[in-house]
């Protein structure tokens, strides 16, 4: 394989793969160790709370950089699937997040459920119950600014729930949209209490702006216990109690699409071959992926091309740049540094050094900070044979860096 066409087919994989994946040498006891346990006093519920935090793969405390975070409810069961799909799809398809899992093993009831109840099912229900507006306290109040404090999280949050879980999901949403950017409700609960969430619902869409929110919402395909010949077509005319699950999320979705012009991002879907317990793995891959479709590369196509004028090239990473921004809130780098600088050095082994240097530049305003930008422009003006500019950018290296490295590297140049 000639150097053009292997630097291409590393190109096109990393265009096309996460930046997280990395290999070791080193042995290892484990296949995959997932979150780390910290937990907080809250006043509002008066006792501990736990939570797993998951820093991304490619994270480095020498590095200043923050990220958008994923606040998951019953947080000790899910947070390994979350954290298994964004080590595939972070990077191309969603961004690299911190995640944080939320403990939910005691009080389960009491924190998730929005409003109290005393008879469940036609039965008296003495569980502790309908405090979700306590623990939305807890989370705007307590564990948000802990995280923020002690983890370099950015104010870009999603929020991710099951069953009561997903139910509070929505509840938050609906009662305090300002908390997150995304909203993840898979098989969300929304039976409880006689289907008053949906009331609030209706009420609520209709009247607030939630401009700027996404919302996935999933539905398993057991749509009633005993008769399988219940389906997705006719399960609304069905009025047991056997169907009142799904008709409440089917209900839910009617009420989302009726008031489209809230400016709610909402998407629902139905598996048909998944049962409440299996649901949620396919969910949360399809739901970070939906919550995020903005944030997925485009125009690779044209990156790749040998003809794609420089200007066209760099139209397309600076709208990149404003769409990211437009969508965050605040500015990140449109791509990673490793894409840049691989990008500048094939295009100078292609002989186009516009396109080359152009790439070099960008790496190097987007990440003033990093001394390897600085290096592979000091490449560039090397193999063009203009030792002033690449002693430059090689002593601006070494002033970020004061390695042997670069030291020995501006020796070398002041000799030519």
């Amino acid at each position: 394989m000639n150097r053009i066409k292997e630097i291409l087919v590393i190109a096109l994989f990393f265009l096309i793969q996460p930046f997280s994946i990395g290999q070791t040498n080193q042995p290892i006891q484990f296949l995959q160790k997932v979150g780390v346990l910290d937990s907080l006093y809250s006043q509002n519920l008066k006792e501990y709370k736990t939570f797993y935090v998951q820093l991304p793969a490619n994270y480095s405390p020498n590095k200043d950089e923050k990220y958008p975070v994923v606040f998951i409810l019953d947080g000790e069961v899910l947070l390994p699937t979350v954290n298994n799909v964004q080590n595939f799809y972070s990077g191309g398809f969603t961004p690299e997040m911190i995640i944080i899992g939320i403990s939910n093993n005691t009080h389960r009831m009491r924190d998730l459920t929005t409003s109290k109840v005393t008879e469940l099912y036609g039965m008296p229900f003495n569980e502790e119950n309908g405090e979700a507006d306590i623990f939305s306290d807890f989370i705007e109040a307590e564990l948000i600014p802990f995280v923020e404090n002690k983890y370099p999280v950015t104010n870009f949050r999603t929020l991710i729930g099951h069953s009561y879980g997903g139910l509070f999901t929505i509840y938050t949403l609906i009662n305090r949209p300002e908390l997150f950017s995304n909203y993840i409700a898979i098989d969300p609960s929304l039976d409880w209490d006689n289907q008053k969430l949906l009331i609030q619902a209706r009420d609520q869409f209709s009247s607030k702006n939630y401009k700027g929110k996404s919302l996935f919402m999933s539905l398993s395909g057991q749509l009633h216990m005993q008769k399988p010949e219940v389906t997705i077509a006719n399960v609304m005319q069905d009025t047991s109690d056997l169907t009142l699950f799904a008709r409440s999320n089917v209900t839910f979705s009617e009420i989302a699409k009726l008031n489209d012009k809230n400016g709610l991002d909402f998407n629902w879907k139905f598996y048909p071959k998944d049962l409440h317990g299996t649901i949620s793995f396919p969910s949360i891959l399809d739901g970070l992926i939906k919550v995020f479709d903005w944030y997925q590369m485009e125009n690779t196509y044209k990156i790749n091309a040998f003809e794609t004028p420089k200007e066209e090239l760099f139209d397309i990473i600076k709208y990149r740049e404003k769409k990211l921004k437009d969508h965050f809130g605040y500015w990140v780098p449109p791509y990673p540094e490793e894409l840049l600088t691989m990008s500048g050095y094939m295009n100078m082994d292609m002989n186009q050094h516009e396109k080359a240097k152009m790439y070099f530049e960008l790496a190097i305003e987007f990440y003033p900070k990093s001394p390897n930008t600085y290096d592979s422009m000091a490449d560039y003006y090397e193999r063009n044979e203009d030792y002033d500019n690449a002693l430059k950018f090689v002593t601006k290296a070494y002033d970020i860096d004061a390695n042997d490295y670069y030291k020995k590297r501006i020796e070398a140049l002041n000799k030519k």
